[in-house]
């Protein structure tokens, strides 16, 4: 399926550290450069990220294991979510995780892939992240 993305990051960090960086606003703030983020951690419960260029809701929320998430970017067309899955697996002190990204209009893939290099997950989550965490 074209419009599915996996990536796999390690970071020097907890499974604990990385999931709730992703869920709690001040950190996911902190982390993305300061861009606001309201983050209610309860499954069902709302997001906005990057000063609401990202929005959507929990789906399912396994702590320091796993999130599941309906996701969008403020530009595409009202009502159209995609599902973001984070994995998170404890590998000796740090955290594999394992993303999966599925159901997004076909052109936003090379741009959420970063294949155009100016965006994507790497950029505005991994990078970010693993230097936050560090």
């Amino acid at each position: 399926m074209a419009n599915t993305i996996r990536q796999e990051v390690i970071f020097k960090a907890s499974p604990k550290r990385v999931y709730d960086a992703l869920l709690d606003s001040k950190q996911f703030s902190e982390f993305s450069g300061g861009a606001p983020a309201e983050i209610n951690r309860d499954p069902g419960g709302a997001f906005s990220c990057f000063g609401g260029v990202i929005t959507g809701r929990n789906i399912e929320l396994l702590p320091n294991q796993r999130i599941v998430q309906a996701w969008r970017v403020k530009m595409w067309p009202e009502g159209l979510y995609s599902i973001v899955k984070f994995e998170l697996r404890q590998q000796g002190s740090e955290t594999h995780l394992i993303m999966d990204h599925v159901g997004f209009p076909q052109e936003m893939r090379a741009h959420l892939n970063g294949d155009e290099g100016n965006g994507g997950w790497h950029r505005q989550y991994w990078e970010p992240l693993k230097k936050y965490l560090a």
